[in-house]
């Protein structure tokens, strides 16, 4: 049984720092690529990071890209994202996803971690 569970939200002022983490447990977390989406109060859900199974050459949206970095320890079996520079759009519910076939995830999901981007 695939299971992901995020952690790391909170409050932060606009231009700060947080670092989600992602747990997977139940399998070895070398073998799936891991995603990350957000879905922001109102809105639909948002794909912005992918990284495969080699960790190499993740995938970032647009609108994170050069200030959120992901990487993983297939050792912890654990997914990071730093989030650099946020922005009140930032604020949503950050969650992972995994898959063994898939570099963005998106066949198991985690309940999510709630970050406010606000002063």
């Amino acid at each position: 049984q695939v299971q992901l569970v995020e952690s790391g939200g909170g409050s932060v002022q606009p231009g700060g720092s947080l670092r989600l983490s992602c747990v997977v447990s139940g399998v070895a977390l070398a073998n799936y690529g891991i995603g990350w989406f957000r879905q922001a109060p109102g809105k639909e859900r948002e794909g912005i990071i992918c990284i495969s199974k080699s960790g190499n050459d993740p995938f970032y949206a647009d609108s994170v890209k050069d200030r959120f970095t992901v990487s993983r320890d297939n050792a912890k079996n654990t997914v990071y994202l730093q989030m650099n520079g946020l922005k009140p759009e930032d604020t949503a519910v950050y969650t992972c996803s995994a898959s063994d076939w898939h570099p963005c995830g998106m066949d198991y999901y985690g309940n999510g971690t709630l970050v406010t981007v606000s002063s």
